[in-house]
């Protein structure tokens, strides 16, 4: 139907905050399972999950120390273990590898196919949840097989004489390096969310920066000082809860219960914000409470149409110097 005052400017009634690039649709009450999978998360709210990643450091690095006296994820140890082979043989003129000198090299090759590895998280997105979700999903994953092959290995989990190592078969020597290439996969998801606690798994950097932070002994909250305290905290209860487990479960039934924390932590990435917008959930949002913060504008007021039978303090817009009569 005509209007029957076509010079008047037609003004649509008020609606919710639009985005300036959609004038149409309005403000979005739900986001597709794609645009939060592949969402980049903000990582200075990651600290509870990357807290729990320096747990697992601890506690998969006392299960292979305690039975092999060898490290999966701080490789610097095995390195060094290696060069001391090395030259052992140097000046033997033999070339004899102890069994824990080949348990060392499996565990540092490991650890870099699995670090390795976390190149596909470069491909989807390092920081994307999609990649965060199923990398750690993967490091459960490796987790569960490791316990499997250590179960039906037969061996086991406590090593009573350094330098005579418990697991000594394949199955038990396959579980070490599936544990070693989990936490190498950890490592480089840590490292590339680029935080205060490093790569999760080499924490001597880690004990540098806190010792010479100058806001080391500042009685106030310190970000880049606490969360430090929080990766060594939580690497050393790890380590603490893996050794009390070892002595009444032994280490497959250790290892299913590091499976299990993995898992609850890939869920957990379901809830850390995203980047800009701060929206992590797929239910209904809530406008922000400032506009002016975000890229959303508030449309102009609706010009109101005068009413005959009363009398109104406001006067009509008009347009082309439209009059009414």
């Amino acid at each position: 139907m005509a209007s029957e005052y076509p010079n008047v400017l037609a003004v649509e009634p008020s609606s919710p905050l639009l985005r300036k690039d959609d004038n149409d649709s309005g403000f979005p009450s739900r986001t597709s399972w794609r645009d939060f999978l592949l969402s980049d998360v903000d990582s200075d709210h990651a600290t509870g999950p990357l807290a729990v990643f320096c747990f697992m450091t601890g506690f998969i690095d006392a299960i292979s120390f305690t039975a092999v006296f060898v490290w999966c994820g701080f490789q610097t140890g095995n390195f060094a273990q290696l060069a001391l082979a090395v030259a052992r043989c140097a000046s033997t003129r033999e070339i004899v590898f102890s069994i824990a000198d080949q348990q060392a090299l499996l565990s540092l090759i490991a650890f870099n196919i699995g670090a390795f590895s976390g190149r596909i998280g470069d491909r989807i997105g390092a920081q994307t949840r999609a990649w965060l979700i199923s990398g750690t999903a993967a490091q459960a994953a490796l987790t569960i097989v490791a316990g499997i092959c250590i179960q039906q290995s037969g061996q086991g989990s406590i090593a009573i004489v350094r330098g005579e190592p418990t697991w000594t078969n394949t199955l038990s020597s396959l579980g070490l390096a599936l544990m070693a290439a989990s936490l190498g996969l950890q490592g480089i998801m840590g490292k590339r969310l680029n935080t205060q606690f490093s790569t999760t798994v080499v924490l001597t950097a880690v004990w540098v920066e806190l010792v010479s932070d100058p806001h080391l002994f500042v009685r106030r909250k310190v970000t880049s000082r606490d969360h430090k305290v929080l990766a060594l905290v939580a690497l050393f209860a790890g380590a603490v809860l893996a050794r009390l487990l070892l002595r009444v479960f032994g280490a497959a039934a250790t290892l299913g219960v590091g499976a299990g924390i993995r898992i609850f932590v890939a869920g957990a990435w379901c809830f850390v914000r995203s980047k800009g917008d701060g929206y992590t959930r797929l239910w209904d949002r809530e406008p922000p409470q400032d506009a002016s913060e975000t890229d959303l504008i508030a449309p102009a007021p609706a010009a109101e149409v005068p009413s005959y039978g009363a009398v109104s303090n406001t006067s009509p817009k008009l347009v082309d110097n439209a009059r009414w009569w």
